[in-house]
């Protein structure tokens, strides 16, 4: 005989039913679709976004399927803006439960194929290493020192990091390649996003030991390339890379997202969740 979820079994578990959970990068790409993972387990996303229209208008789309969501506007690089996003959340909710350090910078590949606002590893501004580090791992840093510091506090809580497969790996240059370009034109995948990605993993091994004591468990997700309007052929090249031959869709990583915020995961703290199509066992 199976057990129902309102039985306490397995579904159960899965459920995040009245937890208050922050999405950094919450108006961008997969910020939103995490967001509607967390409200269709029953959670309350707040969406966070230095773009405060972003965040409002995919708050707001949750909202018309009848979930509860909040959209803010919040520079996570600032940590005054994070406590006060923080405390607007206490204000509104009285808890917070989990965090999705979800914000990156990431160039994308146009329709020619290229990489967008990219550099050389030799030409590569200072300052745009900067900026890239300070939201992808240091924005990570500051949102947990003020989300999770709460929840550590509270002694209960979870924190999703969201790495890459390119945490794991190294891009594969070739990918981005233009025929009749020297090889010193050539567009490559920036040295920051890799860099980001994988002192984010560090980052999630060490604050899933320093709260393990109180109660705050941190895992990462890895995702591979998600679908989102690439030119065909370089789509054609990334899924020769993948052992299921494809990208993912939009939709494929929320399953994992309410799995590693949700009980039925309390068991694992640490760990990094690599879901890439297989691409890194190559």
């Amino acid at each position: 005989m199976s057990t129902s979820s309102k039985d306490g079994g397995v579904g159960a578990r899965f459920r995040l039913d009245g937890k208050v959970i922050a999405i950094t990068g919450g108006g961008g790409f997969l910020g939103p679709r995490h967001a509607e993972a967390i409200a269709e387990a029953g959670g309350v996303p707040v969406l966070l976004d230095i773009r405060r229209a972003a965040a409002e208008a995919a708050a707001a789309a949750i909202s018309k399927t009848g979930a509860e969501a909040l959209g803010l506007g919040c520079d996570i690089t600032d940590p005054a803006a994070v406590r006060a996003a923080l405390a607007t959340v206490l204000a509104r909710y009285g808890r917070i439960d989990g965090l999705v350090n979800n914000a990156a910078n990431d160039p994308k590949v146009d329709t020619d194929g290229a990489v967008q606002n990219s550099s050389r590893l030799e030409t590569f501004p200072l300052a745009l290493w900067n900026a890239d580090l300070a939201v992808g791992l240091t924005g990570a840093f500051v949102c947990a020192q003020a989300f999770g510091g709460e929840m550590a506090r509270r002694r209960s809580g979870v924190i999703l990091n969201i790495a890459s497969d390119l945490a794991v790996i190294a891009p594969d240059q070739r990918l981005y390649r233009q025929p009749g370009l020297a090889p010193e034109a050539q567009p490559v995948k920036p040295v920051t996003y890799s860099v980001f990605k994988a002192g984010l993993l560090g980052l999630n091994r060490y604050l899933a030991t320093y709260w393990a004591e109180a109660g705050v468990r941190v895992n990462a997700l890895s995702p591979g390339g998600v679908h989102n309007g690439q030119d065909d052929a370089f789509v054609a090249r990334l899924a020769d890379l993948i052992p299921l031959g494809r990208m993912a869709r939009a939709d494929e990583y929320k399953a994992a997202v309410v799995f590693l915020l949700s009980d039925a995961s309390s068991y694992m703290t640490g760990a990094n969740l690599v879901m890439d199509g297989g691409r890194s066992t190559w």
